[in-house]
């Protein structure tokens, strides 16, 4: 019989994540972010992680959380502009963060979960982004980047069965699908845990078989970056 997927919280779906491990996290801004799983990074005895985010939280929310305690020692990375903790650590040399434009970003680990080393793009290329990268010549230049992989993957759906198979909620889902598929232990958190079966095949946005660990996630915030309100400019 196999064992079951399904943990009771984070704290215990993370306890062997360990200080030196690379971590990605799902979201974008704070869309779509794990949120239960970030916090309890933030109380662990755990250090010089790599983190792959889109941009590592947002105005003292999100990953922020583990940064401040210095739990991060290297950030892949393609925004930092809301994040002034992040901000001030790369300026201090606190931190070491490599800034990956966002398609090479997600391109990056989509290549990790499905088995490419490496590919060429002209993005980047003429561009501090391009230093010390291999250049070939197509149809114009291009540079070599490679692919991003992780020990760990922390994700958040809207809908999840105790398999794992998952229904993300519109944008939410973001790099969510591609970090499951790049790590070699994907924990998925959900708003609504739910029995194998109970989501039609058609409307599986990532199969299960890339999830090991679930559990029902609790007390989400749903953080809002910038809110406006109709008639405002």
């Amino acid at each position: 019989m196999s064992q079951s997927k399904v943990f009771q919280d984070a704290k215990s779906a993370l306890a062997d994540l360990k200080s030196d491990m690379t971590l990605m996290s799902g979201g974008f801004g704070l869309c779509g972010i794990a949120e239960n799983c970030i916090d309890a990074i933030a109380d662990m005895d755990v250090k010089n992680l790599t983190v792959i985010s889109n941009n590592i939280g947002n105005s003292g929310r999100g990953l922020v959380k583990v940064l401040i305690k210095d739990k991060i020692k290297k950030a892949y990375c393609s925004y930092v502009g809301g994040n002034p903790d992040l901000e001030e650590r790369m300026l201090a040399g606190q931190i070491e963060v490599e800034l990956v434009p966002q398609g090479t970003f997600a391109e990056r680990i989509r290549a990790a979960g499905m088995g490419i080393r490496a590919f060429y793009t002209p993005t980047g290329y003429g561009t501090l982004i391009a230093e010390g990268k291999e250049v070939k010549e197509f149809d114009r230049p291009c540079i070599l980047e490679t692919a991003l992989h992780a020990d760990f993957a922390i994700i958040k759906a809207q809908k999840g069965d105790t398999y794992g198979n998952l229904w993300f909620k519109e944008t939410a889902r973001n790099f969510s699908p591609l970090m499951a598929m790049a790590a070699k232990t994907t924990v998925v958190e959900v708003e609504e845990l739910v029995e194998l079966g109970d989501i039609p095949a058609e409307d599986v946005h990532l199969p299960g078989v890339f999830v090991q660990r679930i559990f029902q996630g609790s007390n989400y915030k749903n953080d809002i970056e910038f809110l406006k309100l109709e008639g405002q400019q």
